[in-house]
């Protein structure tokens, strides 16, 4: 009997949990096409991988559970504990794939802000489908992991993968980009979240109130910017500041005005550039060095523009087991 068979019949609740963290991610650009007729947009979504991260814990339970997410950390009454939760689907995702019962337990630590533009959900899928893989045995390969990843959504790819990537398509088609050195973060966070998808609505109502058009044949298709990748590629902090750019940020703003004064209190307190991170509403700041980051972050705690401030580095690894089965 195979290992994934063994997890079916419900053997595998002897096995070990397994422990997978799983990182945040700012996008240092993200150009945002017109509406297409699927409703989706095209992007040139350039991701760095940032060192917050959620640790996704994948049990063993009896037969005939079925899976169960729980949460813990700041913000998790936000966090859905049913099957609608992105890491329970893609707990059910690959069990289907493989034939096996599903019969698991998700624990989420989470660190990354909740609808914060940091694609914490889709972290907490792409940790939750790691661990299953090594506590269910079912040995997918990389390429059929990243195919249930873009079944579950346009940021959970890059989540697995990490680094640094160009995301085309709707972000999920990656490109591995090169990284020549490490950068320095501040994020603030905001109190409660945003919608991704009514950033996504703001940003195309926005478009046809200046009279230009939302639709894919009335705005330029999205290219990554030269200079930015150079940038990234030379480890050039300051380089990069000068082209940082998100197109949802005006969207982001429009909903809640008040992540202007967020983005002005870091800039005054020295950051390099600012930003909406994704779709918001957590702010990005880039700083020259750790003790700049530290004098931003402090500088927005003490501001009150924001709930909290973290700092962190880039780029980061990927899904990665830390307590592995066995």
């Amino acid at each position: 009997m195979s290992t994934a068979e063994k997890a079916g019949t419900g053997t595998a609740r002897t096995a070990a949990p397994v422990t997978v963290r799983v990182p945040a991610k700012v996008n240092v650009q993200l150009a945002v096409g017109g509406l297409r007729p699927d409703g989706f947009h095209d992007l040139a979504n350039v991701f760095l991988a940032v060192g917050l991260y959620d640790e996704v814990t994948a049990t063993a339970t009896a037969p005939g559970e079925g899976p169960r997410v729980t949460c813990s950390g700041p913000d998790t009454d936000q966090v859905p504990l049913d099957r609608t939760n992105l890491a329970v689907r893609a707990a059910d995702a690959l069990a289907a794939r493989y034939g096996i019962v599903p019969d698991v337990h998700l624990h989420i630590g989470k660190e990354i802000p909740v609808a914060g533009g940091m694609a914490g959900g889709s972290a907490d899928a792409a940790g939750a489908l790691l661990a299953c893989d090594a506590l269910w045995g079912t040995g997918a390969s990389r390429g059929e992991l990243l195919e249930i990843c873009a079944e579950l959504g346009s940021d959970v790819p890059f989540s697995l993968v990490g680094g640094a990537a160009l995301g085309r398509g709707r972000g999920e088609l990656l490109t591995p980009l090169e990284v020549g050195g490490v950068f320095h973060w501040v994020f603030a966070v905001a109190e409660g979240g945003l919608s991704t998808p009514a950033v996504y609505r703001e940003c195309d109502r926005l478009r046809e109130a200046r009279g230009g058009g939302a639709g894919a044949d009335a705005v330029p298709a999205p290219e990554a910017s030269p200079a930015l990748l150079a940038a990234l590629r030379a480890g050039d902090a300051a380089l990069l500041a000068e082209h940082l750019s998100n197109d949802l940020q005006p969207a982001a703003v429009s909903l809640l005005p008040s992540l202007d004064d967020t983005l002005a209190v870091g800039t005054q307190a020295g950051a390099l550039a600012a930003l909406v991170s994704g779709s918001g509403p957590t702010c990005a700041f880039l700083a020259e060095d750790a003790a700049a980051a530290s004098d931003v972050a402090f500088a927005l705690r003490a501001s009150g523009v924001c709930r909290t401030a973290h700092t962190a580095t880039s780029p980061a690894p990927g899904a990665t087991v830390v307590r592995p089965a066995g």
